[in-house]
């Protein structure tokens, strides 16, 4: 990987050549629940004061995790780029068709990062020092069973080895988490805010691991990584049980919907998760073309990307249902006109 890798969310790229403005285009590309936990104005003296975790918000926070042994940063991808910086060089395994900051970061850190595809993980597990899995996998869907991930650990650890388990889209199914099992070593458990509370701009995440990773990466992260306004949203958020099952349901059945409308246009799902949905292609130019000639921002992999050519789609809103399925529909006409 020679490059930085590309990311969903930046419309004003796709704007420069299809036109329009933010409100014309209907944006599934990233995976952030189209629906965000109702914030109330903000009291002032939350940007007044130095940001410092309250007890409330630890208490809260290890509550809706099931542990208390975290480190909150400003977003898990402060985590995924500060890691490769506690450990000397060594042998890196990340899954082909996964997020691929991942990847980069361990790359630019000088470690030597094999990609692996998902049948060859247990076996690689046994040579790597670093295993870095999804779970569930972006873009693909994938879902690891909590022993299967205990499994993997126990490989890697007893050679001092890390399993690092990024949970950003955990939360819809958050009894597969692995949060609870962190204090033992070599075990990294990422959590993020953003998608499934649809509250990705307050640039919350949560590392769980041993005492003694957390402390360094606090200290390579610094004093007041977290702001006071992310840590107000986070205690609201994750202390408001009725609406996150609420939001649980919603999103299922947003996710039965589209899947059943895009397989009727010829991208069925192979991966189907309440946040994103993975569909391979075989045209996927024409298809990277028609959607967003009819303004659906949509997160396109190539071959180059993971290994096969797909297009991911992030949920729907029911708002915007009609007019996603009046453009899907003219973008499949304009790919196979003749269907």
């Amino acid at each position: 990987m020679n490059q930085a890798p590309r990311h969903g969310g930046n419309l004003q790229n796709l704007m420069r050549n299809f036109g329009g403005t933010l409100a014309d285009w209907i944006d599934c590309s990233t995976g952030i629940a189209p629906y965000s936990f109702p914030l109330p104005a903000m009291p002032v003296e939350v940007a007044q004061r130095l940001p410092h975790p309250s007890p409330e918000f630890l208490s809260i926070a290890a509550n809706y995790y099931g542990s208390d042994q975290f480190l909150t940063v400003a977003g898990s991808q402060a985590a995924i780029a500060a890691l490769p910086l506690l450990r000397p060089r060594c042998k890196v395994g990340v899954l082909r068709a996964a997020y691929a900051e991942h990847a980069w970061r361990w790359q630019l850190a000088g470690h030597t990062v094999v990609v692996l595809d998902v049948s060859e993980v247990e076996s690689a597990a046994t040579q790597l020092d670093v295993l870095i899995l999804v779970n569930p996998n972006n873009p693909t869907g994938l879902l690891w069973s909590r022993e299967q991930l205990l499994v993997l650990h126990q490989s890697l650890a007893q050679r001092g080895g890390w399993l690092i388990v990024d949970e950003a889209f955990i939360d819809v199914e958050p009894s597969q988490s692995l949060c609870a099992e962190v204090g033992v070593a070599g075990l990294i458990v990422l959590r993020s805010v953003g998608k499934f509370f649809g509250l990705a701009g307050v640039r919350l995440g949560f590392v769980f691991a041993e005492l003694a990773v957390r402390e360094q990466l606090a200290k390579i992260i610094g004093p007041w990584a977290v702001s006071g306004p992310a840590l107000w949203a986070g205690e609201l958020a994750l202390a408001d049980i009725a609406w996150q099952n609420e939001q649980r349901k919603r999103l299922a059945k947003d996710a039965l919907w589209l899947t059943a409308l895009l397989t009727d246009v010829g991208l069925p799902p192979t991966g189907i998760h309440p946040l994103m949905q993975f569909c391979p292609t075989e045209q996927i130019d024409q298809w990277g073309y028609a959607l967003a000639s009819n303004r659906i921002y949509s997160r396109p992999f190539n071959t180059q990307d993971i290994g096969i050519d797909a297009i991911r789609f992030g949920a729907v809103a029911v708002s915007q249902r009609d007019e996603f399925e009046r453009r899907l529909r003219s973008a499949a006409q304009q790919v196979n006109p003749k269907a």
